[in-house]
């Protein structure tokens, strides 16, 4: 008892690779997707606009727009994998890249929105540009000579 008052009673705690850190983000941003995809639907009208073949701002449903927006949406999806997999550099790249695209998706969506969407894109932005950050931060490895 003596000995914690001294040193004080830190917790304990693991460095995390930012490989992980970036994984863990994408996967928070695909979940808000979800969540915010789904309160969608309570809307007046979405699910009727749904019945009539309309995707919203996107206009009439094709097989061109659900193929684009699957695209678009499987990204974030694979990038959770992706970010643990890939060798660090490709990463790195991808993650920013990526990040950027996602994050002006969502300012580019959000003018005009419900409120609840409007909260869901200050998260997914702040979720984005964190990927970012860590991916633009990457800690680096001293070279090593053979």
């Amino acid at each position: 008892m003596d000995r914690m008052k001294k040193t004080g009673a830190a917790l304990d705690d693991i460095k995390i690779h930012v490989k992980i850190k970036i994984s863990a983000l994408w996967a928070s941003v695909v979940f808000c997707y979800i969540y915010g995809d789904y309160f969608g639907l309570y809307q007046p009208g979405a699910l009727q606009g749904m019945l009539e073949g309309k995707m919203g701002p996107l206009g009439p449903t094709t097989q061109g727009i659900l193929l684009g927006t699957s695209v678009m949406l499987a990204i974030p999806s694979v990038m959770v994998f992706l970010s643990l997999a890939l060798k660090p550099n490709l990463n790195r790249w991808m993650n920013i890249i990526l990040g950027v695209i996602y994050t002006v998706i969502m300012l580019v969506t959000m003018p005009g929105a419900w409120a609840f969407y409007i909260f869901w894109g200050i998260v997914e932005v702040t979720l984005t540009a964190l990927i970012v950050c860590y991916a633009w931060n990457w800690p680096k490895q001293e070279a090593t000579l053979k």
